[in-house]
């Protein structure tokens, strides 16, 4: 007994169904890969630390002021580093998942770029 798949695209074939995924996976992989080339910033200590990361969390720049830098207390300075890394990466990321959201309209397709996130 073969099992029949309704036609749930609302009267589209299946070959149209087709052809609107495959156009959505080309989109997705261009979206993703010009989120993967830009810059997100994350900053902390009042902008005291700056940390820039590509969309694919790639460090490309520290900015690190020079109040920033108490021999005193390193421990400030590698929380702040840490805290702007975090930022921008999690900036990304959602950058990334909105971006990509509005491309799929939130719908997950095994294979499709950045899914699964």
């Amino acid at each position: 007994m073969k099992a029949r798949i309704p036609n749930g695209g609302g009267g589209m074939s299946q070959a149209a169904m087709m052809k609107k995924i495959q156009q959505m996976q080309e989109d997705a992989a261009r979206v993703q890969a010009e989120i993967e080339a830009t810059e997100f910033t994350g900053k902390a200590g009042g902008g005291a630390v700056e940390i820039t990361v590509t969309g694919d969390h790639k460090v490309t720049a520290v900015k690190i002021k020079p109040e920033a830098i108490d021999p005193e207390d390193p421990e400030m300075l590698e929380d702040f580093i840490t805290v702007a890394v975090n930022e921008a990466i999690s900036t990304a990321m959602k950058t990334m998942e909105d971006e990509l959201g509005k491309v799929t309209g939130n719908i997950n397709i095994p294979g499709m770029p950045g899914m699964g996130m």
